[in-house]
């Protein structure tokens, strides 16, 4: 039987240059930042906005910076959680922004919470416009519009690192990634997929101990589409041109995003130590956990939050400039 899987790249490698410590992942960063700064001054001088080029550069660097801190500190003490053993991080808070491992090689800054980076990058950008004089809610605007092309680089960054892979799938689309958790061939699911994907099984495997690699969704390929093409083409071509009020980018963005995330995370293998939080199907089998709508992983409980309070924003942003309208209006009568 043919192999109806698609085997992971052997030439992608996490390193630009073997031995030396630059990764295509942190490209990757660099190429989202850079394509989120054209955008938002391009959007800055659209607006006819008196913004200098140092004014602009200094709040995007300030919002890198939060979005950094935000992503890392949220990912090591939520995503890193196990109930079984102490958080190292907890243990030493030092650990979180420490790029070696125990034998001191260079591994970079191992997992980054976008859920967290939202949250860093927004107080960052908050706080330095308190502090310069500038309407937070018009550069949330900009730079929401301006930032989800980016997401594209960085899930790519994640596909290269073979992390964040999905869920298992006898589909002819399934990658067979190298650091994926092997699964044991005592489970007549498991030896059922692999025949499915023309995966060859040794002889006598049932009830054996052996370990299988089977396929799974490339979810970091979907979320690259999804959360970083479709949303911004949504964004930038939709709803841009239709903002009738200063903070409606923000909140379409923040359900815009959510949405999208939520239904993807049905293909991505939840967090190992984290499991589904949420679980209302008890069965093993990741194929039935797919279709079960009642298993919901962190990231989805995340995303539920963030649509209430998009919906929950858009209706104060809108309420607030309704106020100020009438305002306007009373004002100008009374002239």
């Amino acid at each position: 039987m043919p192999l109806l899987a698609i085997p992971y790249p052997s030439w992608l490698s996490p390193e630009i240059i073997p031995g030396l410590p630059f990764r295509w992942y942190g490209l990757m960063y660099l190429v989202a930042f850079g394509i989120a700064y054209l955008l938002f001054n391009y959007q800055v001088k659209e607006r006819k906005l008196e913004l200098s080029k140092d004014l602009t550069t200094s709040l995007f660097f300030w919002g890198i910076i939060g979005l950094l801190l935000g992503a890392r500190i949220l990912s090591a003490l939520v995503y890193n959680y196990d109930v079984n053993e102490p958080n190292k991080y907890l243990l030493n808070p030092l650990l979180i922004f420490w790029p070696f491992d125990e034998n001191f090689r260079f591994v970079g800054l191992q997992g980054m919470s976008y859920h967290g980076g939202l949250i860093g990058g927004t107080l960052a950008i908050f706080i330095y416009c308190r502090r310069k004089g500038l309407c937070f809610l018009e550069m949330a605007d900009i730079a929401v519009t301006s930032v989800p092309l980016g997401y594209t680089f960085g899930r790519l960054g994640n596909f290269i690192n073979g992390e964040l892979y999905g869920r298992v799938t006898a589909s002819g689309w399934g990658i067979i990634f190298p650091y994926a958790e092997k699964l044991s061939l005592r489970l007549a699911w498991v030896r059922e997929t692999a025949l499915q994907a023309g995966l060859p099984l040794p002889a006598g495997s049932a009830g054996s101990d052996g370990m299988i690699n089977l396929p799974r969704h490339p979810s970091q390929l979907y979320e690259a589409f999804f959360e970083g093409i479709v949303l911004w083409l949504i964004l930038w071509f939709v709803l841009r041109g239709k903002a009738r009020f200063k903070g409606f980018m923000t909140g379409a963005y923040i359900i815009g995003y959510g949405l999208v995330r939520f239904f993807i995370e049905y293909f991505r293998q939840p967090d190992k130590t984290l499991g589904f939080p949420i679980q209302l199907y008890s069965g093993d089998n990741p194929i039935q956990l797919l279709v079960s709508p009642w298993n919901f992983t962190t990231g989805q409980i995340f995303c539920l939050l963030m649509i209430l309070a998009g919906a929950a924003l858009l209706y104060i942003f809108w309420r607030r400039d309704g106020r100020k309208r009438k305002i306007n209006k009373t004002g100008a009568a009374a002239r």
